[in-house]
């Protein structure tokens, strides 16, 4: 499911709606603090959903729900507080998180 987004989303990158229904999506399937919701974390971001949502963000700067959404899908992928966690949010920043989500 998360290829899936995530190619709906790099296809129609211009397309505000499909942006903010992809981070809706993407926040939604990491949801959970269990070992499923782990293990969708980094399904997430094999997939390429962090820059995924970084991209639609930088890309629709003026759209609120791409932003909710957006920083809601990365708070998502990167919680946790283990070491995976940690390479998570690494590379949220390598992506580019930090500057979106302040732009």
């Amino acid at each position: 499911a998360f290829e899936a987004v995530v190619a709906g989303m790099r296809t129609h990158p211009q397309h505000a709606g499909v942006q903010e229904a992809g981070c809706e999506a993407l926040a939604n399937m990491c949801s959970g603090d269990d070992a499923v919701g782990a293990a969708c974390e980094q399904r997430a971001v094999r997939s390429g959903a962090i820059e995924a949502a970084v991209a639609a963000m930088c890309a629709h700067l003026q759209e609120e729900g791409v932003q909710e959404w957006g920083c809601t899908a990365l708070t998502e992928m990167c919680s946790g507080s283990d070491d995976a966690a940690a390479a998570r949010e690494e590379r949220a920043a390598d992506a580019g998180a930090l500057e979106a989500v302040v732009a």
